[in-house]
């Protein structure tokens, strides 16, 4: 039986979603704890690979096992065998054609940050502290340059084996919540497919460009040229998080309407770490 799966976690103490050796992965773990519930070696293969320290809220993986444990039971029967910072919050059965990569039709992945003159203990493993004030408005006008097909050669790290880096971002939105000591900024980003760190480098770029030290024609060019230079930092991983992933057909509510997006560029087998 295919089982895919709808999991959470805390990427804190993980050198990201991809099996290495000699390093905790959320994959690894994932794949111990399905051994030790059904005494199968069974790949468990996710919709894409989240970096070290990245976080999920909406990762969705599957894999396949002989096993007679319902669906239904599934993520509970996990969960026995899962540590604190991981739990699978859904399990249905999988369409033998369902690939979690290659089915995607969008990801949307959510970027935090605490701008605060002075930073928050309790925040600090979700959010990057950021304590020179940013100009929100400014913000949102640079989410209009990112948006639509660019090659975003510029925002991606080295070591990415992507075949092109054209992608289509479809919206950025961004949220801001005031706190009693500072302000939540949280960055949505949605997108057909990302290649190597893609997104934590638009949204340094933004958040450079509301600094006033990156100008709208730098940014431009940086999508024109693909010079690395022109593009932003790359913020920190803990403070980006996979919200979700998106399927024509969603398999965990067969009756919601299905998506039409047509993703032209973007290769999601090729999709990169963020």
């Amino acid at each position: 039986m295919k089982y895919v799966l709808k999991v959470a976690y805390d990427g804190t103490n993980y050198a990201g979603w991809q099996v290495q050796k000699n390093a905790a992965t959320i994959q690894g773990a994932l794949e111990s704890a399905v051994k030790g519930l059904t005494g199968c070696d069974a790949v468990v293969t996710g919709s894409g690979r989240t970096d070290a320290g990245v976080h999920a809220k909406g990762q969705v993986c599957c894999f396949s096992a002989d096993c007679t444990i319902p669906p239904e039971r599934m993520a509970d029967a996990l969960n026995s065998y899962l540590p604190d910072d991981i739990s699978v919050l859904d399990c249905v059965e999988g369409d033998a054609a369902f690939d979690p990569v290659r089915s995607a039709k969008r990801k949307t992945y959510a970027y935090k940050i605490y701008n605060a003159p002075h930073r928050d203990p309790l925040r600090m493993r979700y959010f990057n502290h950021i304590a020179q004030d940013i100009d929100t408005h400014a913000l949102f006008k640079a989410a209009t340059f990112f948006t639509g097909i660019h090659d975003f050669k510029a925002y991606c790290a080295s070591g990415s084996s992507a075949k092109t880096t054209i992608r289509e971002i479809y919206n950025i939105g961004v949220d801001v919540a005031e706190t009693m000591y500072g302000r939540e900024i949280t960055i949505y980003v949605t997108g057909g497919g990302f290649l190597y760190n893609m997104v934590r480098t638009i949204v340094g770029t933004m958040v450079g460009y509301s600094f006033g030290i990156i100008s709208k024609d730098r940014i431009l060019l940086s999508l024109e040229t693909g010079e690395r230079k022109l593009a932003g930092k790359t913020f920190a991983a803990k403070g980006l998080c996979l919200q979700s992933v998106e399927y024509e057909l969603d398999p965990f509510d067969p009756d919601k309407e299905p998506i039409k997006d047509h993703v032209i560029f973007s290769i999601p087998n090729d999709d990169m770490p963020q």
